[in-house]
């Protein structure tokens, strides 16, 4: 008669992959880098970054900010692209993980473009969403 041993838990149990970070950084495209260092290039004095944040407001819930800063605040995180310092609070990092930021010129205007893939919803005018 066969005797067989029953699996440890760890063998009856299936693998669980491991645990992705909530929330990823930002990306700005090579043009949306280019131009905030033009922009900043102009500024008396030169701010040391750029703040990205979500901030409420706008028919949907919510809209993107974009402003210069001389400095991290306590619960920022900072990201460099290109020499380019990036601060974005923790709160806004919730809804702008993963976001990407690209400068674009048209012949209907020029603009900072957001695609966001935390966006379930935008309003009709495209400057505020919901999540």
């Amino acid at each position: 008669m066969a005797t067989t041993t029953a699996p440890t838990p760890t063998e009856a149990q299936p693998a669980q992959p491991q645990a992705q970070p909530k929330t990823a950084a930002p990306v700005l495209t090579t043009s949306a880098i280019a131009k905030v260092k033009e922009i900043m290039a102009t500024q008396e004095p030169v701010p040391a970054g750029l703040r990205l944040s979500v901030v409420g407001g706008g028919c949907s819930g919510f809209q993107y900010s974009m402003a210069f800063e001389n400095g991290a605040g306590m619960m920022d995180k900072v990201f460099d692209f290109e020499g380019l310092k990036v601060y974005v609070d923790a709160t806004s990092l919730m809804y702008l993980g993963g976001a990407h930021v690209d400068y674009v010129e048209t012949l209907e205007g020029a603009g900072f473009k957001f695609e966001n893939p935390n966006v379930k919803s935008t309003c009709g005018c495209g400057s505020s969403f919901n999540v």
